[in-house]
């Protein structure tokens, strides 16, 4: 019965690691670009994305955040979102050499399971764009 107890808490506490809110990331990712020095343009919500897009778009919201932080050397960084998008972009030096790590690799498989693409791409005149969008281009 310990055992089986103990299971369920760990169940209880990985799916509650797994389950990440799109309104709770955009309000962390603030905070964060702020407190790195970045300026953030993102909605205060996550209301016109579609329900069922929204756990990955907090995916999306996070890893993109964390890259700018950490890699881009912007001074600012937007976020968009859509029904059925979501746009990270920053003014920084563009795509690292050495191409897309794992962060990159594991949003393209959870897009892949919702049935959305992920773009990433520096753009001319610098920066870097990662986008998610479900459906056509």
């Amino acid at each position: 019965a310990l055992a089986r107890t103990a299971l369920a808490d760990l169940r209880a506490a990985v799916t509650g690691y797994r389950e990440v809110s799109l309104d709770s990331e955009l309000s962390a990712a603030k905070t964060a670009l702020e407190a790195a020095g970045i300026e953030p343009h993102l909605p205060p919500d996550g209301h016109a994305v579609a329900e069922e897009l929204r756990p990955l778009f907090a995916w999306v919201v996070r890893e993109g955040v964390t890259n700018v932080i950490r890699h881009s050397q912007a001074s600012e960084c937007w976020i968009e979102v859509e029904p059925q998008l979501v746009r990270v972009r920053d003014d920084g030096r563009g795509e690292l050499a050495g191409g897309h790590g794992n962060g990159l690799r594991g949003l393209r498989e959870r897009a892949a399971e919702a049935g959305a693409e992920v773009t990433a791409a520096s753009p001319t005149g610098g920066g870097f764009v990662l986008t998610v969008q479900k459906g056509p281009a």
